[in-house]
């Protein structure tokens, strides 16, 4: 058994380097896309993901979900919100990376967890470790000193880690896999993807039919570039502690980061370093209080036999570190 367990561990590991990997390297790709611009870029994502999601649905026959989530309007209403603001998200994204701004892209990513907490409190009235207040504190200021730094906000780190947040919120209500999700969000954003396609085509401006069968072959590839990624998270996810993936879900933005200033050759002064620097202090300092956290929640775990005699205490509400990310949304 303990061989077993060993090797579904590596495995889900292996699955997870591979989701957050991909996610990091996808800056790499979308330039590949052009002369095509963002929003058609977007509609094709929004498009292509639909059909390679439904074919793996077909293929593993998993369509229960669907009957469900249509008899519950509550949950359709939800997966819509999560549908618009992922579409914002990846939208800005896509533009970010394709306009020479990947390191800012990145920011967003590393500065996600901070969000969350903040919306946490702001929206759920989660209380807060001190630590975890150091750590949103020390977020604002890296916040204030990137906006010096730029010379005004960093309105794409921002407005990609608060679409995140958001999305993130909302899939935590909605309660579906991963899979399914997106099967859902992209059968919403389907119809709208393809009316600006066919509007753009009718008008003669498409590069999916003006510039050659590989560059619609890679147009299409957008659904494989999507949904891939969360296939493998999905199989991390069930494989690893939650811990794990939340040390993880760096991997992603630091990869974009590094490819930001080493391949993109973007320019880093010094002021912008010192942005770079507080944030990731602030995560370091949440890093180290979740797992100081759940190291002191799993020395009052009990073996199940002795459950009965000494129940388990109430562990405390995970915070955004200390649980995985519903999947990036740069994916």
């Amino acid at each position: 058994m303990a061989a077993t367990s060993d090797g579904e561990h590596r495995i889900g590991l292996l699955n997870g380097f591979a989701a957050y990997g991909m996610w990091g390297l996808v800056p790499l790709f979308w330039p590949l896309l052009k002369p095509a611009g963002a929003l058609e870029i977007l509609a094709h994502r929004m498009a292509w993901s639909l059909v390679f999601v439904a074919a793996a649905l077909v293929f593993v026959r998993r369509w229960a979900w669907a009957g469900e989530l249509l008899r519950q309007p509550r949950r359709l209403a939800l997966i819509t919100v999560a549908a618009a603001v992922i579409t914002v998200n990846w939208g800005v994204y896509i533009w970010a990376v394709n306009a020479g701004h990947v390191v800012e892209a990145s920011l967003g990513y590393f500065i996600n967890p901070l969000v969350t907490i903040a919306m946490g409190v702001l929206l759920l009235k989660e209380r807060l470790r001190p630590v975890q207040w150091a750590a949103v504190a020390v977020g604002l200021a890296a916040v204030v000193v990137l906006t010096v730094g730029y010379g005004r906000p960093p309105w794409i780190s921002l407005c990609l880690a608060f679409t995140f947040a958001t999305y993130g919120l909302v899939k935590k209500k909605v309660g579906l896999g991963g899979v399914e999700s997106l099967a859902a969000e992209t059968a919403i954003q389907f119809l709208p993807a393809l009316g600006y396609l066919l509007w753009l085509t009718a008008h003669g401006d498409a590069s999916f039919v003006n510039d050659g069968a590989g560059h619609a072959a890679l147009l299409a590839s957008t659904g494989i570039v999507t949904a891939l990624p969360l296939v493998c998270f999905g199989a991390a996810a069930i494989r690893v502690p939650l811990s794990t993936l939340g040390l993880l879900q760096y991997l992603a933005p630091l990869f974009q980061f590094l490819l930001g200033i080493l391949y993109f050759n973007e320019s880093m002064p010094a002021e912008r370093w010192a942005g770079f620097a507080l944030v990731w202090l602030a995560l370091i300092l949440l890093t180290g209080d979740a797992l100081h956290s759940a190291r002191r929640s799993a020395r009052f775990t009990v073996p199940a036999a002795r459950a009965v005699e000494s129940p388990v205490p109430a562990v405390e509400n995970p915070t955004a570190i200390g649980t995985p990310a519903p999947a990036p949304a740069d994916a």
